[in-house]
């Protein structure tokens, strides 16, 4: 009996050693097979090309690190809106998000990402976000926001959309309408003639439904996927807005891999970006016209009248360091 017992606590502890040095080997540092998850919020819905390409590259990162890294996605603000999503990554309980002007509550410089009238088009606005106003402001949100950029979405241009025809600032008298968490906005609008007020994008069609507000700018492609057109008719192309929004992970998380597990990612966000740019350009003339076939009228505006009411509102939004990127920003399209 003693031999057996001596027998059946050596099995255990040996059993409980091994439990224990597995554990070990599951510390998440991308140093062992075991799998490490990364969560993705963001704020379009399925169907959007930004969850499309956050597919596409969720599948290469895990065929290029064999499976040992896993990115999982929630789109439809399913982990919070974007700023919360943003204090999730820092407080570690997600890892990626797809963000832009909203981090200039960090890093002021992301401001520059949705200036309204900075860029005179798509060109003008690439050759910045590739160059070294981009790599100024990649730098500012990695130290200020705690966020790595992997890769970027070209956004369509910015269009106010309402129920009754806007075509120049005198049509803003009395106009509620939303904008983001970004003070350049609320200023740009407030300057032009509108009332706007912040609101959570997955409040928005509730508020257009209800009149609580009564028109909201947001590029094309989440007019469409919002439904909008479902409680608005006009598609006022002010075009005030040429941006781009960055994929971006928790610089803890992404330095938590070890180096060929970066490499990989990095491999994938460049993979991803050529994905999510050909979805761009194919995409954004359907969507125009599922919208016009949706019913909502396109409406020309004096678009030169809305630049230069929203002048003042803007520069006196940005501090030094923002209008002299600003100043760089519009100088580089004269070029």
């Amino acid at each position: 009996m003693k031999k057996k017992l001596l027998l059946l606590f050596v099995s255990m502890l040996v059993m409980l050693l091994a439990a224990c040095g597995g554990d070990e080997e599951s510390s998440g540092s991308g140093d062992s097979g075991d799998t490490i998850t990364w969560k993705l919020g963001h704020l379009s819905n399925e169907d959007h090309q930004w969850n499309k390409t956050a597919e596409k590259f969720a599948e290469l990162v895990s065929e290029k690190t064999d499976g040992q890294l896993e990115i999982e996605i929630y789109p439809n603000e399913q982990l919070g809106s974007e700023t919360e999503v943003i204090d999730g990554i820092e407080a570690g309980t997600v890892d990626m998000t797809i963000t832009g002007e909203t981090m200039a509550n960090w890093a002021p410089e992301a401001a520059l990402m949705a200036v309204p009238y900075a860029f005179n088009g798509q060109d003008h606005m690439q050759k910045v976000v590739e160059g070294e106003i981009g790599e100024e402001i990649e730098s500012s949100v990695k130290e200020n926001v705690g966020v790595t950029p992997l890769y970027y979405h070209a956004r369509a241009p910015r269009n106010l959309t309402s129920n009754e025809k806007i075509q120049s600032p005198d049509d803003l008298s009395g106009f509620k309408m939303r904008v983001p968490n970004v003070p350049l906005f609320m200023e740009s609008w407030e300057e032009a003639g509108a009332r706007p007020q912040v609101m959570d994008f997955s409040e928005v069609f509730t508020g257009l439904q209800q009149g609580v507000i009564d028109g909201q700018e947001n590029p094309v492609d989440l007019i469409q996927s919002a439904g909008f057109a479902e409680v608005q008719d006009y598609v006022n192309v002010t075009e005030h807005v040429y941006s781009w929004i960055y994929v971006v992970v928790g610089n803890s998380q992404l330095e938590e891999l070890d180096e060929d597990m970066q490499a990989s990612v990095q491999e994938a966000a460049e993979e991803a970006q050529a994905f999510g740019m050909d979805l761009y350009e194919t995409e954004t003339n359907e969507i125009e016209e599922q919208l016009k076939e949706d019913g909502m009228e396109f409406v020309e505006v004096d678009q030169e009248a809305f630049a230069e009411k929203m002048q003042p509102g803007i520069e006196s939004s940005l501090d030094e360091v923002q209008l002299d990127l600003y100043n760089r920003i519009v100088e580089a399209g004269e070029e």
